[in-house]
C-alpha cells in the first residue's frame, strides 16, 4: 500500500459524491499518481512503468492509490471530475528513434534545411565527430516546384502534377507521416494548404503537419524541424493518447481529460492529439510549477532552482521573480547536433543522471555515470528483474541510504546482495572498497548534476547562492544536500510530494496555450498598424481556443503578450514581455526597447543603448485558471502523541565518517517543527531523504521538509 501516511493509511472511503482530481506522470522508470479531494486529503502512489503497455503501469499506480483510500479503482475514477496526465512517450520515441517513417515536402531547391540545421557547435574544433544525421533523411525529402517571396507574393505557382508524383513516390517508399515546410509559408500559406488537400486525396489516412499551422516562425530550420518532429509523432501519439483515454473510460472515468504540455500547463486532450509536439518534455515542465507554488507558500521565495531527479534523468529548471523561465532553444539531444522543437517551452535542462543511471569505466579507467540508464526494465540490479549493471540506486543501497524492505512504502523489496554483486567488479577495477566505490558513484553523479545547474544558472546570470534550491523526484533526497553545499546554497526545500513532483505539479497547473505570429519590424521604423493587426489576429485565435474549453473548467483568464527581439544584425532573439496588450505609441515602444536592453545585459552582460533593435515574432499566451487543491492535507493519523516516534537504527556509510549507526525516521511520524540532525534518514513512501553530517532537517507547518546547513 502506498499513500501519504498523514491521511490515507486505513482511512475509510469518502462519500462517492465527493469529487477527486487525479494527475499522473508516466516516466521512463516510474509512473506517479496524485489524488486530491475536496476534503483536503491527498494520496500519492507510484508503480514501475510498463514501457510496452503504458496504461498497465498507470493502472497499477491507480490501484495502489485506490487501495490507500480503501475503495476499488472503478469507484475512485468514477468520482474523478478531472484527470491530468503527462508522459515521456513522445520524448523517448524521438531519442530511441522509434517514431514513424516520415517524409518532408519542401520547396524545390531547399532540400537541406534539416541537414544544415542552424549555426553553432559546443565543440567546434572536434573534427573527429561525424556530421549528424538529419531528423528526416534526404532519401525521404521531396522537393515540390513552387515559390513564394518574403511579402507573400506567388512567384511560381504550385505544380500540382509534380506534387502528386512526389506523394506517390513517398507512398512507394513506405512513408507513414508527412511534414510540409515551404519557403515563406508564414507570409502566404496557400501552397502548404494545397499540399495538405493533395495529401488527403492521394494518401488518405496518412497524418501530416503543415509548418505554418504548427509554429509560424520566420526561421526556416525551426519551422521545418518542429513540423518534422510533430508529424513523426502523430501515428504513435494518435494511437497512444486515445488508448489512455479508452483505458480510463473502461475503468469508470467519465470526467474531463487534460494533458500536460511543454508550455508549463495543461491543454485539452484533442490539442495534444492534433499537435503532439507539445507533449515533448511535457512532464518535466510541471516540476517548476510545483516548485513555484510550494516555495512561495513555504518561504516566499520567488527565485527557485528546481531539481527533479528521477530514475532515468536529472532535470533542472528555474523560477525567476515568481515566473517560469521559457526558451525557444529546446533541443532533443546535444544543442546544434540534436533536433530542435522550435516551440516556446519551459526551459528544462536534462541529463542522463538518475537513480537508474549506469556506472562504468571508460578506456582510461575513469569512473563515469550515465547517460545510459537501466530504466524500469530490467532496472537496477537490486530490483531483481534481471539487471546486472551497477546503478546509482544500487550504490545508494550499498551505502545504507535505502531500506530494502520498505522501498516504495514496502510495495517493492530490494535485493541488497544483488546490488553489492553488481558493484563489486567496478570497485575492483577502481581499486576501491565496495562502499568507497558506491560513494564515488554518487559523487560523480553529483558533479554531472551540479554542471547542469550551473549551465542554467551561472551561465544565465543567476547566482545559485541567492536562490532557494528545491528538490523533487524519487532520487532527489539521496544527494541533494552535497549538491547544495557545492553550489553554496544554505537551504534546501524538499516537498513531501517530492517523489512525485511532476505529477504534483499537475495538481497546481492551469490551462496554458501559446500562439505565435510573424511580423518583422524595428525600433527606428516601427510598424504600429501591422503589429496591431498581428496582435488582433492572435487575440482572436486565443479567444477561439478559450471558447472551446469545458465550461466547468474555466476560471479567471489571464493573457500575456511577448515579442522576440534582437539587436540589428545579430542572430539570437530574447523574448520580452509587452507593456499591456500591444505597442500603441512611442512611449510604449520606448519602454519595450528599455526592457530589451535590460534583458540583454542580464543574459549576455552587454548593453547597447541607441542601437536599433529588430522584432520578428509576436506571441500571445492565455492562462485559464483552474481550481487548486490545498497545499496541506489532513492531519497525520499515524504520528505519535509527542510528534516523534522512537527512531529506528541502521548503519550507513559517509565519506567523512565511515560506516556509522544512524537514526531512521518515518516521515509520517514527525510533527510540525520536528528537527532531525544528520547523519540520519527520513523515509517517505515515495522517496528517502539522506540528512548528511552538518545538516539538519525541519518539518514545516505545511508538512514539507526544509534542510539547513549548520
Amino acid at each position: 500500500m502506498i499513500g501519504l501516511p498523514s491521511s490515507t493509511a486505513g482511512a475509510p472511503a469518502q462519500d462517492s459524491l465527493e469529487s477527486a482530481r487525479i494527475t499522473c506522470d508516466i516516466g521512463g522508470t516510474f509512473t506517479d499518481v496524485v489524488v486530491s479531494e475536496l476534503s483536503g486529503r491527498t494520496t500519492l502512489a507510484k508503480a514501475l512503468t510498463a514501457p510496452a503497455q503504458l496504461f498497465d503501469g498507470l493502472l497499477e499506480a491507480l490501484q495502489r492509490a485506490a487501495e490507500s483510500l480503501a475503495e476499488p479503482v472503478e469507484r475512485l475514477l468514477g468520482r474523478t471530475q478531472l484527470f491530468i496526465f503527462s508522459t515521456t512517450q513522445a520524448t523517448n520515441a524521438i531519442l530511441e528513434r522509434t517514431t514513424a517513417r516520415t517524409g518532408l515536402l519542401c520547396t524545390a531547391g531547399f532540400p537541406d534545411i534539416l541537414v544544415r540545421r542552424e549555426g553553432g557547435s559546443l565543440r567546434p574544433y572536434d573534427y573527429s565527430r561525424a556530421f549528424p544525421d538529419p531528423y528526416i533523411p534526404r532519401a525521404l525529402t521531396f522537393e515540390v516546384p513552387e515559390r513564394i517571396d518574403v511579402d507573400g507574393n506567388v512567384l511560381c505557382g504550385l505544380q500540382e502534377e509534380a506534387a502528386r508524383e512526389r506523394l506517390l513516390e513517398a507512398a512507394r517508399l513506405g512513408v507513414e507521416a508527412l511534414a510540409v515546410c515551404l519557403l515563406w509559408s508564414t507570409a502566404n500559406p496557400v501552397h502548404e494548404l494545397a499540399l495538405g488537400a493533395l495529401i488527403e486525396q492521394e494518401l488518405p489516412g496518412v497524418p501530416y503537419t503543415l509548418s505554418h499551422q504548427l509554429n509560424p516562425v520566420v526561421r526556416e530550420y525551426r519551422r521545418a524541424s518542429g513540423a518534422a518532429i510533430d508529424a513523426s509523432l502523430k501515428p504513435l501519439m494518435q494511437q497512444h493518447l486515445p488508448e489512455i483515454a479508452a483505458g480510463l473510460a473502461r475503468h469508470g472515468f467519465a470526467g474531463e481529460l487534460l494533458a500536460a504540455s511543454s508550455a508549463g500547463g495543461v491543454v485539452p486532450i484533442w490539442e495534444l492529439i492534433e499537435r503532439p509536439l507539445w507533449s515533448v518534455r511535457s512532464g518535466p515542465s510541471l516540476a517548476p510549477v510545483a516548485g513555484r507554488t510550494v516555495a512561495a507558500a513555504e518561504t516566499g521565495s520567488r527565485d527557485v532552482i528546481v531539481c527533479d531527479t528521477g530514475g532515468t534523468s536529472f532535470d533542472v529548471s528555474l523560477v525567476r521573480a515568481g515566473e517560469l523561465v521559457f526558451t525557444r532553444e529546446t533541443w532533443l539531444g546535444e544543442p546544434f547536433v540534436g533536433h530542435l522543437t522550435g516551440l516556446s517551452s519551459v526551459d528544462v535542462r536534462s541529463i542522463g543522471a538518475g537513480g537508474g543511471s549506469i556506472a562504468w569505466t571508460d578506456p582510461g579507467g575513469l569512473l563515469r555515470v550515465g547517460p545510459q540508464s537501466a530504466g524500469a526494465q530490467p532496472g537496477p540490479a537490486c530490483y531483481g528483474l534481471g539487471g546486472t549493471q551497477p546503478t546509482v540506486t544500487d550504490a545508494a543501497l550499498v551505502l545504507g541510504y535505502i531500506d530494502p524492505d520498505n522501498f516504495l512504502g514496502g510495495a517493492m523489496k530490494l535485493d541488497a546482495a544483488a546490488a553489492a554483486a553488481a558493484l563489486a567488479p567496478l570497485a575492483e577495477r577502481l581499486g576501491l572498497a565496495l562502499q568507497q566505490a558506491a560513494h564515488a558513484i554518487l559523487a560523480v553523479a553529483n558533479e554531472r548534476m551540479i554542471s547542469a545547474i550551473n549551465e542554467l544558472t551561472v551561465n544565465e546570470g543567476v547566482d545559485p547562492r541567492e536562490s532557494l534550491l528545491l528538490a523533487g523526484g524519487g532520487a532527489a533526497g539521496l544527494t541533494i544536500m552535497p549538491i547544495a553545499r557545492e553550489l553554496g546554497c544554505r537551504e534546501v526545500l524538499i516537498p513531501r510530494a517530492a517523489g512525485v513532483l511532476s505529477a504534483y505539479g499537475g495538481q497546481q497547473s492551469d490551462i496554458v496555450r501559446e500562439l505565435t505570429a510573424p511580423r518583422a519590424t524595428n525600433s527606428r521604423e516601427f510598424d504600429y498598424e501591422g503589429v496591431a493587426a498581428t496582435i488582433d489576429g492572435l487575440r482572436g485565435r486565443l479567444a477561439a481556443f478559450e471558447s472551446e474549453l469545458p465550461r466547468d473548467l474555466i476560471g479567471e483568464c489571464e493573457r500575456q503578450w511577448f515579442v522576440e527581439v534582437r539587436y540589428a544584425h545579430q542572430v539570437w532573439d530574447l523574448s520580452v514581455p509587452l507593456d499591456g496588450d500591444g505597442v500603441a505609441d512611442e512611449p510604449a515602444l520606448a519602454r519595450l526597447v528599455e526592457r530589451f536592453h535590460d534583458a540583454h545585459e542580464r543574459v549576455f552582460a552587454v548593453r547597447e543603448p541607441g542601437q536599433t533593435i529588430q522584432m520578428s515574432q509576436w506571441k500571445g499566451r492565455t492562462c485559464v485558471k483552474t481550481s487548486k487543491p490545498p497545499l496541506r492535507d489532513l492531519e497525520r493519523r499515524d504520528r505519535c502523541a509527542d510528534g516523534r516516534a522512537p527512531a529506528e537504527q541502521r548503519r550507513a556509510f559517509f565519506d567523512e565518517l565511515g560506516e556509522v549507526a544512524i537514526e531512521v525516521h518515518r516521515g509520517g511520524q514527525l510533527s510540525d517543527g520536528a528537527v532531525v540532525c544528520g547523519p540520519a534518514l527520513v523515509v517517505e513512501p515515495e522517496t528517502t531523504i539522506v540528512v548528511y553530517p552538518g545538516w539538519r532537517l525541519r518539518v514545516t507547518s505545511l508538512g514539507n521538509y526544509l534542510a539547513e546547513s549548520e
